[in-house]
């Protein structure tokens, strides 16, 4: 059996694993030769010095905290949780990089959807500063502290939010699903820098689309006033995701014929008596129609009360004459895209049309008819009374969202949930449509300033702000969901995890007093632990699900 010591998956093993699966001939006595790597990638690999890269400084040490294994672990707080014991929802409190971290052996390729709104480096927010010796005691020491805000005067503005993120990103691209999607929020600030390390993380080509936000409103910024923000759309393999799924609940409506030609020549079609007809009562004869004619043979074509009233035969050029004979015939019809056709029918010209369900959906990359941050205000109003918290993401924002990649089972992530509106919108969803999607929400418990309406609310964290939330829009929805059949199966609870150091003892070889420390190690569990704590650790080091 694996031992446990206390650290998570060694993903710089896993790269090499996976090395050795794709290039068996490049290892020679259990490692990587990469003279041979090189010979077999041929002309793929850059030998130059000189090369297209975007660098600053820290990377170097970004890669390589996004490599390093963490000693900590996530303990259950059954007390601030909601439903324990049937909730597949997670709340994890902590550093997000850490987090990330003790999540990839347990949710490695599972995670459908990953958004995040991260901090815009506008010069006010917070950016985390990682500590590459101990991330685990840096964060509990933060956690007791006001958090400083990255001004534009500091000499590594970007590069600190860059050095935030870079890891970040590399650790939430392992936990997507080969068909998973993430979407990132972000302003002038820092998307060129966003664009650039994203397409370096998750490959250019992997790029699904910018997306517009139309704010409804704006501030000024210089010459202009600022009314839009961004989110950055990225596959984790786009081979293997299929086009969006239709949203609308309206169907495609299209002519069914085509111009005659010698490609496409005429041929004739009976219709029998009652086929729909867009009007009431029309007579038609001889031809019809403008370029793509359509000849009615019979000696006229009568309509009453919206329906054909005898049978008739039409020569045209049709554009689908054997889903015409199918469903006539009445049998299952789809078009050529695969997509249902659910009828044929005369508009008002007296022209065979067909209606057909949206089958994909191209949605546009500007989104103007969306809610926008006063939304996400009243939003939050609606839950507490008042809006506690500065320009939050609207419900309905992260539900379109939601609507184009998701569906059920599937796990939705986000590792700087805020007010936990990413929560709020899949319960909100599962409501509409009856799914069962999960969320995996990580935030940081940042303090709130004492002269704000949060803390005034009674709200020490942003962590309580959004536990509360989900609380209370769980219960708002199920009650006004109350009539739908079902909807007592709705999950709206959430198991809370606290990131804190391993629950096993550490092993320090420099301590003078060694036989002390061999006595401390009989019993290696910490005095201050429980045999659940314990059990969680085992259960991430091991890559069992949280929820189970």
């Amino acid at each position: 059996m694996e031992k446990l010591d206390g650290k998570t998956m060694d993903l710089i093993q896993q790269n090499i694993d996976e090395l050795k699966k794709l290039f068996p001939e490049a290892t020679t006595e259990g490692k990587i030769d990469f003279d041979r790597l090189r010979l077999l990638l041929g002309d793929e690999v850059e030998t130059g010095k000189e090369r297209y890269e975007f660098t600053w400084p820290g990377k170097s040490d970004c890669i390589r905290l996004a490599q390093q294994q963490s000693t900590g672990t996530l303990r259950p707080d059954k007390e601030s949780s909601k439903d324990w014991d049937t909730t597949q929802n997670l709340y994890i409190e902590g550093d997000n990089l850490e987090v990330l971290r003790l999540l990839q052996k347990a949710y490695h390729r599972k995670v459908k959807m990953v958004y995040i709104d991260p901090p815009y480096n506008t010069g006010n927010d917070f950016i985390y500063k990682d500590d590459f010796m101990d991330n685990i005691i840096n964060y509990l020491r933060l956690t007791n502290q006001t958090m400083k805000a990255n001004p534009e005067t500091s000499g590594r503005y970007h590069s600190d939010w860059l050095n935030m993120m870079y890891p970040r990103l590399k650790l939430a691209r392992n936990l997507l699903r080969e068909d998973g999607v993430i979407f990132i929020s972000i302003d002038d600030n820092e998307v060129a820098n966003l664009k650039v390390i994203c397409d370096e993380i998750f490959i250019e080509d992997n790029l699904l689309g910018i997306i517009i936000w139309d704010l409804g409103t704006g501030t000024t910024a210089g010459h202009f006033t600022r009314s839009h923000e961004y989110i950055l759309v990225y596959a984790k393999n786009k081979n293997n995701l299929k086009n969006f799924d239709a949203i609308e609940d309206s169907n495609i409506r299209h002519g069914a014929l085509k111009k005659i030609s010698r490609a496409n020549p005429a041929s004739d079609i009976t219709f029998p008596a009652g086929i729909e007809y867009e009007g009431s009562s029309a007579e038609y004869s001889g031809e019809i129609g403008g370029s793509e004619k359509q000849y009615i043979l019979s000696e006229k074509m009568v309509f009453e009360d919206g329906e054909l009233k005898y049978p008739v035969t039409i020569r045209a050029g049709w554009g689908m004459r054997n889903q015409v004979l199918s469903w006539l015939d009445g049998k299952e019809t789809f078009d050529s895209k695969g997509q249902k056709v659910v009828k044929f029918f005369f508009n008002r010209q007296g022209i065979l049309w067909y209606e057909k369900e949206r089958g994909t959906y191209n949605p546009k990359t500007v989104i103007s008819d969306l809610a926008n941050t006063k939304n996400g205000s009243k939003d939050l109003a609606n839950i507490f009374g008042e809006s506690i918290l500065d320009y939050p993401k609207p419900i309905e924002l992260i539900k379109y969202l939601l609507i184009l990649v998701t569906n059920d089972d599937d796990i939705i992530l986000d590792f700087f949930s805020g007010s936990s509106t990413a929560a709020h919108a899949v319960m909100q969803l599962n409501a509409d449509d009856e799914a069962n999607r999960k969320f995996i929400m990580v935030q940081l418990p940042e303090p709130c300033s004492e002269d704000t309406e949060a803390y005034k609310a009674g709200f020490p964290n942003i962590c309580e702000i959004g536990k509360e939330r989900i609380r209370r829009a769980g219960e708002k929805i199920k009650e006004k969901n109350q009539d739908k059949e079902g909807i007592e199966n709705l999950d709206i609870g959430f198991r809370v995890f606290k990131l804190d150091t391993s629950n096993l003892k550490a092993w320090d070889p420099e301590v003078e007093e060694l036989e002390e420390t061999l006595k401390g190690f009989v019993e290696p569990i910490k005095e201050d632990r429980s045999q659940e704590d314990l059990l969680f650790e085992i259960m991430l080091k091991y890559g069992i699900d949280l929820t189970m």
